[in-house]
């Protein structure tokens, strides 16, 4: 049975990969900050599938060196799911893109020195966003410009990373060479296992069926499920097309917040508004509230990515979006009613 370590295991895109691969007849090391979250973690795969013995954990941190090299033991592939994620911009960018760097190229190193085969690096479609500030085609060639005057904390973080990812692979030396893909989700819904609604996704939905985003940003993106992702994850690992390459996981054409909220509504979710707020109000509230400022690249823009490549090489089609919002809320509504 091949062994995949899993980084950011307790995450929401983590535990859904964990719950695939298992599913899948892989065995799962995980990576959690902290092991006192580990039954957090097992309770939230158990309502999806029965982990039985094949599922383990270990501890490690984006910024300490300490237990990767044990973490990639026994192991054959890596998925590098952990990474800080936050809308709101932070006091200092260096909270969000330091852990995000360092710990792309601690989790490389270790695989490359422990002898893995293949790592699939998680990223983000905010790392092909061009300048951030116009609508654009994106796809696997577009890269964020991280001096772009609106690009936000976040957006560097994925793109710094990414593009320190494939620098160290193209660098790399020996016989051997390490293989990497990349998946570049858009904004991520879809069930959560653990009922835990501290992540933005989760935060960003329970508000809209609580009635408490009363008006929304006019801007859209490719949306992805959390399913497809975990598919993609699990099917990159070793699909021989996939090395090497970036793939976007989202829907086919961009969805906007209002989009969302339509779907919520027409669906029995009465509170969900549809209300669009002006492009001027959501910047002038940017200079006082950090969730706002970290909206500022998409308010007013619409950013289109290609999945061509992703469903040819992985014969597959995106969840539809009527899907993923609807289980979406139906996840947060019964976590909301526990």
């Amino acid at each position: 049975m091949k062994k995949v370590l899993v980084t950011g295991i307790s995450g929401y895109i983590g535990q859904h990969c964990a719950a695939e691969l298992l599913k899948k007849g892989y065995s799962v090391r995980g990576s959690v900050r902290n092991l006192s979250k580990k039954d957090e973690v097992i309770n939230g795969l158990k309502n999806e599938v029965d982990p039985k013995e094949n599922l383990e954990f270990c501890e490690l941190n984006l910024l300490k060196d300490e237990g990767w090299g044990e973490a990639m033991e026994g192991c054959d592939f890596v998925l590098h799911v952990a990474s800080p994620f936050i809308i709101k911009v932070p006091k200092d960018e260096n909270e969000l893109i330091k852990p995000a760097v360092d710990g792309t190229l601690r989790a490389l190193k270790a695989a490359k020195k422990a002898g893995i085969k293949r790592v699939v690096l998680t990223s983000s479609m905010v790392a092909m966003m061009g300048d951030s500030n116009d609508s654009i085609n994106i796809n696997e060639d577009t890269w964020t410009n991280v001096d772009a005057k609106n690009t936000t904390a976040y957006s560097k973080s994925k793109t710094m990373a990414e593009k320190a990812a494939w620098n160290f692979i193209k660098n790399q030396k020996g016989d051997i060479p390490l293989e990497l893909v990349v998946i570049n989700p858009g904004p991520v819904y879809g069930p959560t296992f653990s009922g835990n609604l501290s992540g933005e996704s989760m935060t960003t939905f329970a508000k809209m069926i609580t009635g408490k985003m009363p008006m929304l940003p006019q801007a859209a993106i490719n949306m992805s499920d959390v399913r497809d992702i975990a598919e993609i994850h699990v099917q990159a690992m070793e699909n021989k097309k996939a090395s090497g390459n970036r793939y976007i996981v989202a829907t086919e054409k961009p969805i906007s917040f209002k989009d969302i909220a339509s779907i919520l509504k027409n669906n029995g979710f009465k509170k969900a508004s549809t209300n669009t707020a002006p492009n001027f109000l959501i910047r002038f509230m940017a200079n006082f509230n950090d969730e706002m400022k970290g909206m500022l690249p998409f308010v007013g823009y619409t950013y289109s990515g290609d999945i061509n490549e992703t469903k040819k090489t992985f014969n597959w089609m995106p969840i539809p979006i009527e899907k993923t919002v609807l289980d979406t809320a139906e996840s947060v509504k019964k976590a909301l009613n526990k």
